[in-house]
């Protein structure tokens, strides 16, 4: 009997709000825009929260990434005059990690020099980087044809390179790349594999080469080749600038061990480098934080979406608190005939419930919508989350319940007599 009174009371709800149609949709549409915003910047923030934890985790939980940079005093000097700065991470500095943490797996040195590459009439800049075979075990460079450097190829100073495949579309174009021969600063390297480029993933890190245009060969003929000097021409200017090595990348035996030992490497670097020459990257520190910013960020945009919601609820509740006064009469001849305050409250209720609710599922539908939206037109990633879809929906469904629960006593505690007198 219960049930058939509630199904009964459904029914002339969605009856009453059929009634006045149009006041029912334009009172909806705060609902509507208010579940649909909160589905849309969610998702923004959830996409892209995810594609920077996804940056940072690929530069490995495990790993520590120190980068050669600039002294700021030797770039103001270098504008002045003729300038040599010599600066940045050495091979000594190499040797003394690995003979001084024991908890370093592996350490892998890296040299990246900017220079022209030829192969025929074609040219184009590439960064040649000085690796060992170790390199390719840290960072993600998956191979898609022949093979990357090995031990052989470093002790032996080869010629072997392995280059990015935006390099081999670019320079080589139609050619099959495996066993061509090309020119980088007028030295001869054979192309032994290709590697696919990633896409650019800023971070200042290994992961994140200058348009993706790479070039890897062994870091003994790196050296043998290119040397440590490089000159950089400026208008009225000419610097030399000395880099051994311009990155050294750690693997740690455990991501607990990570943030003891980049602070024992701090200290390291600081006892024999005189100037702050050198820049330590701790990915799982900034794993980290952006999973806290991230959280942060959610906060932030949920609570702005929120207020189209409690406009939408304040909406309803305007709307319900005028269906009372023009319903008076019909409230005062229910009551007449036996209906209880309990009852009059639950179709009120009930009618504010099918309105944000119908709300709230239009309003999915618009949040599913304006992400595919943004990520088609502006290719940003969007993530959806079903956690978001019933958030949402949840939230619809109470702010129906708490706005419309006013109304509905209001009209629950009208006088039965003085109802019926109502015109």
């Amino acid at each position: 009997m219960r049930k058939l009174r509630i199904v009964r009371n459904i029914r002339l709800g969605i009856k009453n709000l059929v009634v006045n149609g149009l006041r029912s949709f334009l009172t909806m549409l705060g609902m509507v825009f208010g579940v649909g915003s909160v589905i849309a910047m969610l998702s923004v923030g959830e996409g892209a929260s995810q594609e920077a934890l996804e940056q940072i985790r690929r530069l490995g939980s495990e790993n520590i990434l120190l980068k050669s940079i600039k002294p700021v005093e030797d770039e103001s000097a270098s504008k002045q005059r003729t300038f040599i700065s010599i600066y940045g991470l050495t091979y000594a500095d190499q040797r003394r990690i690995e003979e001084t943490f024991s908890q370093v797996r592996r350490v892998v040195p890296v040299k990246a020099v900017r220079k022209e590459a030829r192969y025929g009439s074609r040219a184009m800049e590439v960064r040649a980087m000085g690796v060992t075979p170790g390199w390719f075990d840290l960072v993600e460079r998956p191979l898609l044809a022949g093979r990357v450097l090995g031990r052989d190829d470093l002790d032996g100073h080869s010629s072997a390179a392995v280059v990015s495949e935006a390099v081999a579309r670019e320079l080589l174009a139609l050619e099959k790349p495996l066993g061509s021969q090309i020119v980088v600063h007028g030295n001869l390297f054979e192309i032994v594999g290709v590697v696919r480029s990633e896409v650019n993933q800023g971070n200042g890190g290994v992961q994140a080469p200058d348009r993706e245009n790479d070039i890897y060969i062994p870091l003994t003929t790196a050296r043998d080749r290119f040397g440590d000097m490089i000159m950089r021409m400026s208008t009225g200017s000419r610097s030399l600038e000395q880099v051994e090595l311009h990155q050294i990348i750690l693997q740690v035996n455990s991501t607990e061990q990570v943030e003891s030992v980049a602070t024992g490497i701090t200290t390291l670097l600081e006892r024999f480098h005189r100037k702050t020459d050198y820049e330590i990257q701790v990915p799982l520190a900034l794993l980290r934080q952006a999973e806290a910013t991230k959280r942060t960020f959610n906060i932030v945009l949920g609570s702005i979406a929120g207020i189209s919601l409690l406009v939408g609820g304040i909406g309803i509740m305007n709307i319900m608190l005028a269906s009372v006064t023009e319903r008076t009469r019909e409230i005062g001849i229910r009551r007449a005939i036996g209906a209880k305050q309990s009852q009059i409250v639950g179709q009120f209720l009930i009618e504010t419930v099918v309105l944000s609710t119908t709300g709230g599922l239009v309003g999915i539908g618009v949040g599913l919508l304006i992400p595919w939206l943004i990520t088609w037109f502006a290719g940003m990633t969007t993530v959806v989350t079903v956690s978001s879809l019933i958030l949402s929906l949840m939230i619809s469904l109470s702010v129906g319940i708490v706005f419309g629960l006013y109304p509905a006593i209001r009209a629950a505690r009208l006088d039965p007599i003085e109802a019926l007198r109502h015109e």
